[in-house]
């Protein structure tokens, strides 16, 4: 079994946008029994929430469900629990460093590194650049490239 976990800063729009993408991949692949899959955020403004409706909205015009999804906060144990943990920009990324236990950086990565043509490094939060279309296929992107990775040295 193969883990991922996608971190944004409050888990209620990149990184549950990615968990729904990249969970449908996955599941039109026939790998769901061997990948496991969740989202965090590194902060703990939106615990408990459910994705932000434009959020929801942008996933279900794609045929994605992402509504029963709730927002936690990532913790150190993530880097035990998760072979991949994807920061969607690199302020999260310095957050999950932060919080990262010495001998487990291998497992962070900022997720545009899994779709090099898309030209950034992060992916922008939705509220203030880019909107939520650009963002669902940036995502969407880099959850094909993520996913070919694993094929390539997991499965």
């Amino acid at each position: 079994m193969v883990s991922v976990v996608f971190v944004c800063l409050g888990n209620i729009c990149r990184s549950p946008t990615a968990e729904g993408i990249f969970r449908h991949l996955v599941e039109n692949a026939g790998l769901d029994e061997h990948i496991h899959i969740d989202s965090a955020g590194t902060h703990s403004f939106h615990v408990g929430s459910p994705p932000d409706g434009n959020a929801q909205a942008e996933a279900r015009r794609h045929g994605i469900d992402i509504s029963h999804l709730r927002g936690r906060q990532a913790k150190s144990d993530d880097f035990q629990k998760f072979d991949y943990v994807l920061a969607m920009d690199s302020e999260n990324h310095r957050n999950l460093l932060s919080i990262c236990p010495d001998g487990s950086e291998h497992k962070l990565h900022i997720f545009l590194n899994f779709a090099p043509a898309v030209g950034l490094t992060d992916v922008p939060d939705p509220y203030y650049e880019g909107g939520f279309d650009s963002v669902y296929d940036m995502i969407e992107k880099a959850s094909h490239g993520l996913l070919a990775d694993i094929q390539e040295n997991h499965l």
